[in-house]
């Protein structure tokens, strides 16, 4: 999503113009995206902005505000293709606490909303709305689809975490492959193309390394929210990989391998000139622990790893003591 994209909205609503919402910017109505879903697609986004008037500008300023302040936001779309079916259902036996009410009304409605659940949007919403307000921002989400007559969406504000892939092991393919899976942009990094490769890594972003070695990693910069995972066939430069990800400060590090490789790895890494306090970044061995030996099984305990590290990162300490209690933790 790009904040232009949003501010050209404004532009145009506050014209009187019928906005253009691009299907390459809210990629959940992508084709890719709707495969298989009768109420969504490139073409339900049009008729939704073809509904959008002045009165929808706070929404998008909202969300042109929450990229310039990096908040963890998102606009979402409730989609309406039975308007009398959206208005009229009410809760079943499992969801009777959103009361007796459904949508607020039959009409589609883009709307703002935050991790701290802050809601915009243009015209009332029922406490069924609400639920799904919230509910829609963590992507596609089993209750999108609970009620008839309608059906949520949601695009988020803020970009994918980059995960590095240091080494091009059997187990970094089936780290890539997850990782992508659940919303990482994966950058793969070695040095022999028989390794790294369209077929073995469809989907990541590719970096083939010179030399027959890691030496040029020194000369590409990481960011300090990027995650890196140490995975070099046979470990024989995981200390550079270390180094370089110590050195460019990134947010999670972690390394595969055995203690006794580890210790080795550790010496060299502060003969490379890593201080204890970063070499103690760096967690090892990488990924949550539950007996996971094949590349399959360890990619599970790696990208699960991944996964709660970004939850960390993203969500307020208010939103995750929220859902630790949910989780009874």
């Amino acid at each position: 999503m790009k904040k232009e994209t949003l501010e050209a909205v404004v532009a145009d609503l506050e014209a009187g113009r019928t906005p253009v919402l691009p299907v390459e910017e809210f990629a959940c109505f992508s084709e890719e995206a709707t495969a298989g879903d009768d109420h969504k697609g490139p073409a339900t986004l049009q008729d939704i902005a073809a509904t959008l008037t002045a009165a929808d500008i706070p929404t998008f300023q909202r969300a042109v505000r929450a990229m310039e302040e990096g908040d963890l936001a998102w606009l979402g779309f409730k989609v309406v293709y039975d308007p009398a079916a959206a208005v009229a259902n009410v809760d079943n036996e499992v969801t009777k606490k959103y009361g007796e009410q459904g949508s607020a009304d039959g009409q589609p409605l883009v709307f703002f909303c935050n991790d701290a659940k802050e809601i915009v949007a243009s015209r009332p919403y029922s406490a069924r709305d609400t639920f799904q307000m919230k509910d829609v921002t963590r992507g596609p989400s089993m209750h999108n689809d609970q009620f008839d007559g309608l059906t949520w969406a949601s695009e988020p504000l803020f970009g994918k975490v980059r995960v590095w892939l240091l080494g091009c092991s059997d187990a970094a393919v089936e780290v890539a492959a997850l990782a992508d899976h659940v919303g990482f942009h994966v950058i793969a990094v070695d040095y022999d193309p028989a390794f790294l490769n369209a077929e073995r890594f469809p989907n990541a972003e590719r970096i083939l390394l010179h030399g027959g070695n890691f030496s040029e990693l020194a000369n590409m910069p990481a960011r300090p929210e990027d995650y890196v995972c140490v995975l070099t066939r046979g470990h024989m430069f995981d200390p550079e990989a270390c180094i370089w990800a110590c050195e460019n400060g990134v947010h999670y590090v972690g390394m595969m391998g055995c203690a006794g490789k580890n210790d080795r790895v550790h010496e060299l890494v502060l003969e490379g000139g890593v201080t204890e306090a970063d070499w103690e970044r760096v967690k090892r061995p990488i990924g949550l622990k539950f007996g996971a030996k094949t590349p399959a099984e360890l990619a599970i305990a790696i990208v699960a790893e991944l996964v709660d590290v970004r939850y960390k990162q993203r969500y307020s300490q208010e939103a995750r003591d929220k859902h630790e209690a949910s989780l009874g933790r």
